[in-house]
């Protein structure tokens, strides 16, 4: 089920006080980050795991000082398997393509997520055709959205290309242009929002504005309302720095959560009967965070002619605003 490294050492972990309570498998996640919390549960069960010496349950919760210890397994390095996933291909040459990732789709194989994948369906549609610079389970992928983000993804079909757009995305020379629907009226019709991103104080899944934390990162994002409902809007959001979950945080800093964010916003999904106030209508309109990486602005690797692509919202977003704009105008 699962394989011990042979090269690696015995891991010991120590139960800190903050920590008493967690669940053994929740425990192993927080601190081997490279493993699912899936795959930790499997190595648990088959006994790899001890505390204090003996055996114990995922389940088990954990008090302070106990000593974890296991020998730290194999990490799958194959290539993704490739996987007849349609594609929006939106466009392509010899040296790039650039496709309409669909929500619920992860980018590459990581933390459990080794199907289904972004990466399969690449190397399905291009075999042989992808750089190899980001390694075996990343062919062809340059940058990532996040898996309920949709929308433009830039992909290199050489290691020259993928080098030369990498660069740029270093450089902060690419525009990404997102789309959000939020709830609440933003303050300005257009503003720049500049507050720096850390780790959250308390949930390790999370991001948090941190100003007086020295470990945070700067952040700007660009926004601007692109069309204004009652309780809601539509929002353009260019960010200016690549910080993990930077367009959420900063739209909810201002009051304006992203519709369907559950981990910033506080919910999961929305029905048309709460948008038309009809409490019997109970069809689910949208069940991820209405996000899509709407364009994208770049210089051709290859031949140094300037690029914009733009991907259409998805028919999840697309169903949300047609709603608004039926029912909830200002």
């Amino acid at each position: 089920m699962f394989a011990e490294n042979p090269r690696s050492e015995p891991v010991e972990l120590i139960v800190g006080p903050s920590e008493s309570g967690w669940r053994l498998d929740a425990f192993l996640s927080h601190h081997l980050t490279d493993y699912s919390r899936v795959y930790l549960r499997r190595v648990i069960a088959a006994g790899a795991v001890t505390v204090d010496g003996g055996g114990c349950k995922p389940s088990y919760r954990l008090k302070p000082g106990q000593r974890i210890s296991l020998v730290r397994p194999e990490i799958p390095r194959e290539a993704p398997r490739p996987e007849n996933i349609p594609l929006e291909i939106l466009y392509e040459d010899d040296a790039i393509a650039v496709v309409n990732k669909p929500p619920a789709m992860v980018v590459h194989p990581a933390r459990g997520h080794w199907s289904g994948t972004m990466a399969g369906a690449l190397q399905f549609h291009f075999a042989g055709r992808l750089s190899s610079v980001g390694g075996p389970t990343r062919p062809g992928i340059v940058h990532r959205l996040d898996r309920d983000t949709s929308g433009v993804l830039l992909v290199a079909k050489n290691d020259h290309a993928h080098a030369r757009l990498a660069a740029q995305f270093e450089a902060r020379t690419i525009e990404k242009a997102y789309l959000a629907i939020v709830v609440g009226s933003p303050p300005r019709d257009r503003d720049v929002i500049e507050e720096p991103i850390g780790d959250h104080p308390r949930h390790r899944e999370k991001k948090a504005i941190r100003r007086n934390d020295p470990t945070a990162r700067r952040a700007e994002t660009f926004y601007e309302v692109v069309e204004r409902f009652d309780g809601f809007a539509l929002v353009l959001a260019v960010p200016k720095t690549g910080r993990t979950h930077q367009i959420r945080i900063h739209l909810d800093h201002v009051g304006c959560s992203v519709l369907c964010d559950r981990l910033y916003g506080g919910r999961a999904r929305i029905t048309r009967g709460e948008i038309r106030r009809a409490p019997d209508d109970e069809e689910v309109l949208l069940a991820r965070q209405a996000l899509h990486a709407h364009r994208l602005c770049f210089v051709h690797p290859e031949t140094g002619q300037p690029l914009e692509i733009k991907a259409p919202l998805p028919d999840d977003m697309a169903a949300v605003l047609s709603e608004l704009r039926q029912y909830r105008k200002p």
